[in-house]
């Protein structure tokens, strides 16, 4: 029998509850970022070290070097590019001995060369250099924003870091805050990718909420680190592993112009194995991770180099679906996540994060593919094998095998609909927690909405979580919620001609707790009403 739910699902769902309407928002359509963005960013190596000689090395550095035509093209420059003071007018302006030539000039030489200029700014009175007493001034937008929107936009601005720093504000107030600048950038008729980090010397409210309606991407964790391990379960600093732990179950929220942002890479800047490194980029990559370095490009070692130009992982990185890989399994030790593409075949990574050499295995079935025959295409040895649906490798101590699993034919998923809302069902905040409640919300398609009947008569969503009645109930009002798919037939539906969807295990039927959106999923005994007939597709 399973384990009880006791207060710690409580608090999990009434978090859930809590954070819905946040969570649901509208995504931020300003048509940029409908791929992960790649690039380069100043911070991890250089920090306030920086000046306009290196920046176009660095960009020379990307075009020499082939980064640039493998995607890599974003060059954002991070703190401390700026004059302590504004001008007379209120104006940002660059640093006269860092950059004499001035930001315009700076983005004409990147965009010469097919780059696009990034530059980094905070939302309250201080940069982070600042806040920490490293960099004079507080030269930060607060009361600026429609002023400095429209210098950035004149220098020819493609990206903008907005960077919290400050442990003053609620989620709310960084909410409208970071929308103060979102729109005042729309306002400016440039299209300009918005990376905002809310954590930075702040709770960590990125994991908390979907920011899509207010940026493109969005950090979920506290500042990366080049350790494997660095012991924090989201505080300053993080290691790879504690990164994933954060972002993982957050792939509900990634879609074409908004991604989750786990921070930049730290590939090339040592302190790790090989091994470590290459499964920090495979699994930045199926996380539809922005791929933004932080090593120095003017001396990349042919490692580094390797392991960044990888192909096969920057094609799944940058399908056009723009989808985030979903947790099959995770059981300490193995690790298994699925991100479908475009064309129909699913990239599946195997990662091991125990400490000793270990067999990790999956099907084309659990990854959402049906059929008899398919290939697998090892991302970092190019080789091709076949499978009747098998897929399994022995991988190293906190080592990631990556296959790109073509063939067979995608299992549908499709929403489901409330006839009488005209909503559909949904699992409250896109989250993957077990006992997360079902509810209904306006049809969006993405991957909370998005369900796959099995042949066990199993509704699941994000591959590997099934549609369960709360604890095996079979009362009138039960909550209906998700949980590790386990077979037992609590977790057993079916369709009806009439349009009611029974519980098999409790004998009773699907049933909305009202038509607002938020409105609870429950058991019910059948009776035909409207709140408990669905459509599917």
């Amino acid at each position: 029998m399973r384990r009880k739910r006791t207060r710690a699902l409580l608090a999990t769902m009434a978090l859930a509850a809590a954070l819905t309407p946040a969570a649901q928002a509208q995504a931020l359509e300003n048509g940029v970022g409908r791929t992960p963005p790649m690039g380069w960013n100043t911070w991890n190596t250089f920090g306030c070290n920086i000046n306009e000689t290196l920046i176009r090395q660095t960009a020379d550095a990307m075009v020499s070097s082939g980064m640039r035509d493998l995607g890599y093209q974003y060059v954002v420059v991070d703190d401390c590019w700026f004059d302590p003071n504004r001008d007379s007018a209120g104006n940002l302006r660059a640093n006269p001995s860092r950059f004499p030539s001035g930001m315009k000039a700076l983005g004409d030489y990147l965009h010469a060369r097919g780059l696009k200029f990034g530059l980094y700014q905070a939302p309250l009175d201080r940069t982070c250099a600042q806040y920490f007493g490293s960099y004079p001034g507080a030269t930060g937008s607060l009361n600026h924003e429609v002023q400095d929107a429209r210098q950035f936009a004149a220098w020819g601005v493609d990206y903008l870091k907005y960077d919290w720093c400050s442990p003053t504000g609620t989620i709310d107030d960084q909410v409208r805050t970071f929308a103060k600048m979102r729109d005042a950038l729309a306002a400016t008729g440039r299209p300009i990718l918005y990376s905002i980090n809310p954590n930075s010397i702040h709770e960590k409210t990125g994991p908390q909420r979907n920011w899509g309606d207010v940026a493109n991407i969005w950090r979920t964790t506290e500042d990366i680190t080049n350790v494997w391990n660095s012991g924090q379960a989201n505080g300053y600093p993080m290691g790879i592993q504690n990164i994933v732990n954060v972002n993982a179950p957050l792939s509900g929220y990634a879609k074409p112009g908004q991604f989750n942002d786990p921070d930049m890479m730290v590939v090339g800047r040592g302190g790790m194995t090989d091994t470590e490194m290459r499964s920090h980029f495979a699994l930045w990559a199926i996380m539809a991770a922005p791929l933004i370095a932080g090593n120095d490009m003017r001396n990349m070692d042919a490692a580094t180099a390797t392991i960044m130009k990888n192909q096969n992982l920057i094609a799944i990185n940058q399908d056009p679906l723009g989808l985030q890989a979903t947790q099959i399994v995770n059981d300490g030790t193995r690790r298994v996540l699925a991100k479908r593409l475009n064309n129909g075949d699913v990239a599946v990574a195997l990662f091991n994060q125990g400490g000793s050499t270990t067999t990790i295995s999956t099907t084309a079935s659990a990854i959402g593919l049906s059929g008899s025959s398919f290939s697998l295409r090892e991302a970092w040895t190019n080789a091709v094998t076949s499978t009747t649906g098998s897929i399994s490798a022995s991988v190293p101590s906190h080592g990631t095998v990556v296959f790109r699993v073509s063939g067979g034919t995608p299992n549908p998923a499709s929403t489901i609909r409330g006839v009488q809302s005209g909503r559909c069902v949904d699992v409250t905040g896109a989250s993957q927690t077990n006992g997360t409640r079902a509810a209904l919300w306006d049809c969006h398609g993405q991957s909370n909405q998005l369900w796959t009947s099995t042949a066990a008569g199993e509704l699941r969503v994000y591959g590997s979580k099934c549609l369960d009645v709360n604890n095996n109930g079979t009362a009138d009002g039960t909550s209906v919620i998700i949980w590790d798919c386990n077979g037992q037939n609590n977790q057993k539906w079916r369709f009806n001609t009439d349009g009611s969807i029974t519980a098999l295990g409790a004998n009773k039927c699907l049933d909305a707790a009202g038509t607002a959106n938020g409105a609870g999923l429950q058991i019910w005994s059948c009776s035909g009403a409207a709140n408990q007939r669905w459509a599917r597709p």
